[in-house]
């Protein structure tokens, strides 16, 4: 059994922290907000006053916070706090850059250091089933694993400081730019007098089969967890996938690479967010574009 300090109790970070407890650590935490605190309290941990009295104590510290900034601003707080040698991960999303400040903030102080981030999202978090996508040292890596292994399914060591990060911004690029050609897709299927099932049938068994299509349909009735069954609630907001396509596009533009498919999906889901719907799930981009049509 490991003491675990868990800084950022929100939607991701609380299920998170719950299952560290179902698998028998004793977990530390601490929020800004005291409803987040109250709501992980309720699942077995324990809340600190402070950041770095959840740290104190810890044999490894996690972090789930919204930005680069964020996560630079506590560990530069709380690694002076903390239990030398013990062991960082950081399971936000954030800039690639930020994370390797990160690992250096913590080499300094003499701490192991992952970075960490997750897919998955809230359904994962709360079932354990997340994906992680590690970068790191090997060793860091290798202490950090089991402990993943608590809240995710799939763990994945994708090389040096920053690569977890580096993998988690290339996939949602992915994601963001395949759920709008799928929408897409829908939105002229019902022009062209398509019912939903019979182009998710065809989809879905042939070429344009994908994971926003076949898990995350975004049209009621062919995938029933879908959140187009239950109003575009997240899910994954839109705010989120946004943050997630301009850190993408961020990053393309630090190293120099092409990415007019990404720019693009950017642009949309910031006229998505702008109308006032970044509080739904990013498979309601489908609405947007149906409006454009009309």
């Amino acid at each position: 059994m490991s003491t675990i300090g868990f800084i950022g109790l929100g939607n991701m970070g609380a299920p998170m922290a719950a299952n560290l407890v179902k698998a028998g650590h004793r977990v530390i935490g601490y929020d800004l907000l005291p409803a987040n605190a109250a709501a992980a309290e309720a699942e077995g941990v324990a809340i600190a006053s402070t950041a770095a009295d959840a740290v104190r104590d810890a044999d490894v510290v996690v972090t789930m916070l919204p930005a680069g900034r964020h996560v630079l601003a506590v560990w530069a707080d709380v690694l002076t706090h903390a239990r030398r040698g013990a062991l960082f991960i950081d399971s936000s999303t954030i800039d690639v850059d930020s994370a390797r400040q990160a690992h250096d903030l913590a080499a300094q102080a003499g701490m192991a250091s992952v970075d960490a981030p997750v897919s998955g999202g809230t359904g994962g978090a709360k079932a354990g089933t997340l994906t992680f996508m590690c970068g790191g040292a090997a060793e860091a890596f290798a202490t950090a694993r089991p402990l993943l292994e608590a809240m995710g399914k799939k763990i994945v060591h994708c090389g040096d400081a920053g690569a977890g990060q580096a993998a988690k911004i290339c996939n949602n690029m992915i994601l963001g730019i395949s759920m709008i050609g799928v929408c897409e897709a829908f939105a002229l299927g019902e022009k062209l007098g398509l019912s939903h099932q019979a182009l998710f049938d065809v989809a879905s068994t042939s070429s344009g089969q994908c994971w926003s299509l076949t898990t995350y349909c975004p049209v009621p009735g062919p995938v029933p967890t879908s959140p187009a069954n239950n109003g575009y609630n997240p899910g994954f907001a839109a705010a989120l996938m946004l943050k997630d396509l301009r850190l993408s596009q961020d990053a393309a533009q630090s190293a120099g690479a092409s990415t007019p498919l990404g720019q693009h999906a950017a642009q949309i889901y910031e006229a998505f967010e702008a109308a006032g719907f970044g509080g739904k799930d990013f498979s309601g981009i489908i609405e947007h574009l149906r409006q454009k049509s009309a």
